[in-house]
């Protein structure tokens, strides 16, 4: 099965000549001499500001016979973090780099677990910039269905009755949270013409399924046994200052939360940040866990998402320029949340 799963990463990438349909072998080779080693624990980071922090650390140890191997833009890092085997790769910015990198780890290496981690914005009230969180369930939250002006919430959705879209996860109404371009007409107001948009599971296609039987998903759950480990991170010591002169209200922490969100877009307006808190009761809101989960899910391997709260979505804080403040310490305690974690797993 994985010599299978290798030749079609190899078509993906476009790693295959096309003349003689030959793979390249010395890669092949390479690879195939870093999977003889054993398993790893794959860890996916979305950019290198929130990488770096952990390639620094003394926790993480290159190997010196294959310290890496490049494939289609990516460098997949081998190495040690305390002793246990990882593979470290950068996905890039977005749900589709983060999907795509992460297909890429499980097909072409011997990979047990994911974990994956970064900077995430805050949707929740009871949390504060530093707190490191650690959801339950992740839900892309980009995935939607707009709905033409005029109609309502009770008309039937196209393609609704073919089972490729659905009604039950709800929507968004724009003219629910517009202020600026409504028009008075004889005392009332006038709706929004983007009328509204309504949320949409995911299509994943198991890999213990027959091929092409789709199945849906909107919340993924993360590995039940990493979440349950997860829960001795909490009362970790993080890191509350930038400088000498600069420090948050209060000392950060781990949390355990029900839900997070991503999608392809960087949330930074209030409005918005309190739907997905009432309607979806999410935490962290980022761009690349649900994308790195759906995948995992997919291929029945572990996963869990570390998220450090850098920024609170737009909701407004006495902290200025918060992302560019705190994005740097929001990334050290996320790999100071991950280091800690994988000491807890079995080698």
């Amino acid at each position: 099965m994985r010599v299978f799963l290798i030749v079609f990463a190899w078509l993906l990438v476009g790693l295959v000549h096309r003349g003689d349909c030959m793979i390249s072998k010395s890669l092949l080779k390479e690879i195939d001499s870093v999977n003889k080693v054993g398993s790893y624990i794959g860890v996916v980071v979305p950019n290198g500001f929130e990488m770096n922090p952990l390639l620094q650390s003394p926790s993480f140890v290159a190997s010196k016979k294959h310290p890496y191997v490049d494939i289609s833009g990516r460098r997949f890092r081998i190495g040690t973090i305390e002793s246990q085997r990882v593979i470290v790769v950068m996905t890039g910015l977005s749900m589709i780099n983060a999907g795509i990198t992460t297909q890429l780890l499980l097909s072409l290496f011997n990979v047990k677990g994911v974990l994956h981690f970064g900077i995430a914005g805050n949707a929740n009230t009871e949390l504060e910039i530093g707190d490191v969180t650690i959801p339950k369930f992740w839900a892309h939250t980009g995935l939607w269905l707009w709905q033409r002006n005029g109609e309502g919430p009770d008309d039937e959705l196209p393609l609704e009755s073919n089972g490729d879209y659905t009604r039950s996860i709800g929507y968004l109404k724009f003219s629910d949270y517009n202020n600026d371009t409504a028009t008075r007409r004889k005392d009332n107001f006038k709706d929004n013409l983007l009328n509204r948009v309504w949320y949409q599971p995911e299509e994943v296609f198991p890999i213990n399924t027959t091929p092409e039987t789709r199945q849906h998903a909107f919340w993924v759950p993360v590995d039940k046994h990493y979440y349950a480990l997860a829960k001795k991170l909490e009362g970790m010591k993080l890191e509350q200052c930038i400088n000498a002169t600069t420090c948050l209200p209060r000392t950060p922490k781990v949390a355990r939360v029900k839900r997070g969100a991503s999608a392809n877009t960087f949330v930074d307006n209030g409005a918005y940040r309190t739907f997905l808190s009432t309607k979806f009761n999410v935490t962290p809101i980022d761009m690349e866990s649900a994308a790195v989960g759906l995948i995992c899910y997919q291929q029945k391997v572990p996963f869990i998402a570390i998220r450090a709260l850098s920024d609170l979505a737009g909701g407004g804080s006495s902290i200025s320029n918060e992302a560019s403040n705190y994005a740097p310490l929001a990334a050290q305690n996320a790999v100071a949340a991950l280091v800690k974690f994988v000491t807890l797993l079995p080698s």
